[in-house]
């Protein structure tokens, strides 16, 4: 039997295991959730070894653990390294939700005429990074599997990955591998297959503005003592001037600028603003002035708040003036910058722009460094060729606006470009109510990547 045989017959189960793990709510974020993540955690490690992987183990770490699993079918052939995530963001405002988040449902959506999965996870990463388990599944069955393969799937990744670089140095030896695929990123479209080869850094601040020592009341001291709110607003506008440039000193100092070719080449990427705007129901785009959409998301850094909160908030009214105002702040970056260089410009310029009335601190919760990897390497001629003879298009290579900070550890100490090979689409809603991804895009998924294990392993002459 054919992978593409084995395939067939079997996707109804690969799309209910899919849906076992998506009913598993792994947040890592919450503690409450603990629990989850680590049971999210053994069923991986259950799916690896039913698949067919040798030395599956969960290793444990100071926050969620890691599975390891492999395959080596001879030594001299060369070696794939799969990564993923099994934790996923958090399902809140859960009453946004069509359907809940843990209890995933197909939908035909218009532009997943075959169904969607919606389902918190489904795209980022469970859904993606299950492709691979699969894949590996087909080719061991049908006795096709050309090359050996290892598997390191982290439950932190939506924390910032505190763990990870800890493992991998520790583990280099053990992980080295020809070349590492990640899928945990999108195409353009079914239409117009792409790979992405770059990513985005992120440094994620939280910032406490302090006021009086207890909260007051508006008629008895509003106008007489700062609202820390009204303050921290202000202070957050300031960040950005007139044109949506950064105004924290220093910031751009390391930002790589591309030529003028370059930009040219990436603004050809196929992108219709009027079909974008329409799908995110906006009346126009935004962002820093003299880029592009596609720049301003691939190429250019940004500064964004995630969350502000103080003061009443419950039902009715109150007429409070409160002591603390508090929101979190991240910011993407792009090379040459460093995170935990932004980070410490952030802070002390949030600290210098506050008012004499109030106190602030500042927290950096997690961040990440951005990455660029080749398009000429031969993990990269390999996952062309094979979106190629899967979605009869050459793929196009992408910069993307979203960080995965592990991307340009790997590049450090396991000296080897990740192929970035992603089968989402932007209109999945990641990170949002209502997630959901493809089945078509989960199953040709999975045929893509096994036509990867072909490609790469004859690329390589073995």
């Amino acid at each position: 039997m054919s992978v593409a045989a084995y395939l067939e017959k079997n996707k109804d189960r690969f799309l209910q295991e899919l849906f076992d793990l998506l009913r598993i709510p792994s947040v890592s974020a919450d503690p409450k959730f603990k629990g989850d993540v680590v049971a999210a955690a053994n069923f991986v490690k259950n799916s690896l070894e039913k698949a067919g992987a040798d030395q599956v183990e969960i290793c444990e770490t100071p926050g969620f653990p890691i599975v390891y699993g492999e395959k080596i079918i001879d030594p001299n052939l060369p070696t794939v390294l799969v990564y993923g995530h099994y934790d996923v963001q958090p399902a809140d405002p859960y009453e946004l939700w069509d359907s809940p988040p843990f209890e995933p449902v197909l939908k035909k959506t218009a532009i997943h005429p075959e169904g969607a999965i919606f389902a918190r996870g489904a795209a980022d990463d469970k859904g993606q990074f299950y492709m691979h388990i699969k894949a590996f599944e087909a080719m061991m069955a049908t006795s096709d599997l050309p090359c050996n393969v290892k598997f390191m799937i982290e439950g932190e990744e939506e924390i910032g990955s505190d763990n990870l670089d800890k493992f991998v140095l520790a583990n280099k030896e053990r992980l080295k591998a020809d070349v590492i695929l990640i899928s945990d990123t999108h195409m353009i479209g079914m239409d117009n297959p792409s790979i992405t080869v770059g990513l985005r850094g992120m440094a994620y601040m939280e910032v406490e503005v302090c006021g009086s020592n207890r909260d007051l009341h508006s008629g008895s001291y509003g106008g007489a003592v700062a609202n820390p709110i009204n303050v921290l607003c202000k202070m957050i506008a300031s960040l950005k001037d007139e044109n949506e440039h950064i105004t924290i000193p220093g910031f751009y100092e390391k930002v790589q600028e591309l030529s003028a070719a370059q930009r040219q080449r990436l603004n050809e990427a196929p992108f219709d603003l009027s079909e974008y705007k329409g799908k995110l129901d906006i009346q126009d785009v935004h962002g820093e002035k003299g880029y592009s959409t596609i720049e301003r998301i691939g190429i250019r850094p940004t500064l964004d708040v995630n969350g502000i909160w103080g003061g009443y908030t419950g039902e009715g009214a109150k007429t409070v003036l409160p002591s603390k105002a508090f929101a979190k702040i991240s910011m993407r970056l792009v090379p040459d910058q460093d995170w935990h260089e932004i980070a410490t410009l952030f802070e002390t310029h949030f600290k210098a722009i506050a008012p004499a009335s109030v106190t602030v601190k500042v927290k950096a919760h997690h961040g990440g460094a951005p990455a660029v990897v080749s398009d000429s390497s031969l993990g990269y001629q390999a996952a062309e060729a094979a979106m190629e003879e899967t979605f009869g298009k050459r793929p196009i290579p992408t910069r993307e606006g979203g960080s995965i900070p592990i991307v340009a550890l790997f590049q450090k100490e396991l000296g080897s470009d990740p192929i970035l090979f992603g089968f989402g689409l932007d209109t999945d809603a990641l990170h949002s109510p209502n997630e959901h991804y493809g089945v078509k895009n989960y199953l040709i998924g999975i045929e893509t990547i096994a036509s990867f294990f072909r490609h790469f392993s004859a690329l390589q002459g073995k």
